[in-house]
């Protein structure tokens, strides 16, 4: 019924606290779990012009058509952000950029390949 209170529990419990506050504090900072670090730079989503269209259209079935999309990708102000960003998050799915996932894979290997 009655509980003796330890200082030194009652310490540690407050340091888990502190550490779990802490723990909060640099998950914010870092991101999701470190994954998305804040510092990234994505204000040009706002004027893609996909994020006016039919989401659908740019992640079609095995098979299904890309025209559609690529259509509203090559009159996007956005696009060399948009197909950077997909790279640079090796986004596997959809049409980023005009390009879709193969793609973007010939894309980045040319391009190592012009580097070395």
């Amino acid at each position: 019924m009655w509980r003796v209170v330890d200082d030194a529990a009652h310490d540690s419990a407050d340091e888990s606290a502190d550490a779990l506050s802490s723990e909060n504090a640099l998950t914010s900072e870092k991101g999701l779990w470190g994954l998305f670090a804040p510092d990234t730079d994505l204000s040009w989503q706002h004027e893609a012009l996909c994020a006016q269209t039919d989401p659908e259209a740019f992640f079609p079935e095995k098979g299904g058509s890309t025209r559609e999309a690529k259509k509203v990708c090559a009159r996007c102000e956005v696009r060399e952000q948009c197909l950077q960003w997909a790279i640079d998050h090796d986004e596997r799915f959809g049409i980023w950029g005009g390009m879709s996932e193969r793609e973007r894979r010939r894309y980045k290997k040319a391009r190592s390949q012009e580097q070395i």
